[in-house]
């Protein structure tokens, strides 16, 4: 009697289309998963929307950009341009965070305390997701530079892959030119109370000592970036200020004052956006991300759009810019 069954031929070949399917189903679990990671993306844009529409209803303007990237918050001096911290500090108690905006809280808007300095290093150790894409990296701590003005010294802070539209200037972020006067604590306090600083020529929605405010927006708010995704080359994902050659990308906390890390420019030449690469304008201004094809911007009425790398550079400047007279429109 014969004995039924399988030949060493066939049992290779039903191999070799196992091997087949598996290789043809894996490209699309893979797209499943950027997918759904694409549109966790979004709802933290969408958050952040909501809670910066929320801050505008209370504080009558956007959330502020904050005096300079040695100024992690103070929960004494409220919201606006008195605040030091960046949008994303300001943010915080309309994401649920209160209790992390207000570490540090000492009564004293003067100097910097003990209790400040504490808290300050507390919040800026504590991550909180919303300001992560999940598909570039998770909400923990990364290597930092010390820049403990307001803050106990540390060498680990949590960051953020989102940043606020400064506008269309590209000689952005002011303060960086008063170094050694917004690195005083004193100083920076009396620019802020007397409105002393250099004229922003920010153009955009958050900037240096301030925000725009809703009425401002006269481009439409639908028609004008608010936050949006940061382009960052991928080697400075975990360690940006690990090594010399990165001594500038992405090495301070979300929490800081304005600063290229949390704040971006629009334009239409030197500042188009980009998927995250190797090699590619490695400390750059621009917004970005590591999705394919294009990248997220929740817009000043909180809805959230994605914009595709290759959208033209008038378009792109002129939604950067609030109120340049040059309203364009959206279509998904």
């Amino acid at each position: 009697m014969k004995k039924k069954g399988f030949t060493l031929v066939e049992l290779l070949v039903v191999i070799a289309i196992i091997g087949m399917l598996v290789g043809l189903l894996l490209p699309a679990v893979q797209q499943a998963r950027e997918a759904a990671r694409v549109l966790q993306c979004n709802n933290n844009l969408k958050q952040m929307g909501l809670a910066s529409m929320n801050h505008e209803s209370t504080v009558k303007t956007y959330p502020s950009g904050g005096w300079y990237y040695y100024w992690k918050g103070d929960p004494d001096l409220g919201f606006g341009y008195m605040q030091p911290g960046s949008w994303a500090y300001s943010m915080l108690p309309f994401l649920e965070q209160n209790a992390l905006f207000q570490l540090g809280t000492d009564g004293n808007v003067n100097d910097v305390s003990g209790t400040q300095m504490a808290g300050t290093k507390a919040r800026c150790q504590s991550p909180v997701n919303v300001f992560n894409c999940p598909s570039r990296r998770p909400a923990k701590l990364y290597y930092m530079r010390d820049y403990g003005k307001d803050c106990d010294a540390m060498t680990e802070c949590v960051k953020g892959d989102y940043a606020a539209s400064f506008g269309s200037n590209t000689n952005g972020f002011n303060n960086g030119a008063n170094q050694s006067t917004n690195s005083n604590w004193s100083n920076s306090l009396a620019c802020a109370k007397n409105r002393t600083w250099a004229d922003p020529k920010a153009n955009g929605v958050s900037f240096d000592y301030g925000a725009a405010k809703i009425g401002e927006i006269r481009d439409g708010t639908s028609n004008t970036y608010l936050i949006g995704e940061k382009y960052l080359v991928p080697a400075a994902y975990e360690s940006a200020n690990a090594s010399a050659s990165f001594s500038y990308t992405d090495d301070i906390s979300v929490y800081g004052g304005c600063d290229g890390d949390n704040m971006r420019v629009s334009t239409k030449d030197t500042r188009l956006p980009v998927q995250d690469r190797e090699g590619f304008d490695r400390d750059s201004c621009r917004f970005g991300s590591c999705h394919a094809g294009a990248f997220g911007m929740v817009m000043c009425d909180g809805s959230v759009q994605r914009i595709s790398y290759s959208i033209d550079g008038e378009t792109h400047e002129n939604l950067a810019n609030r109120a340049d007279g040059k309203s364009v429109t959206l279509t998904n």
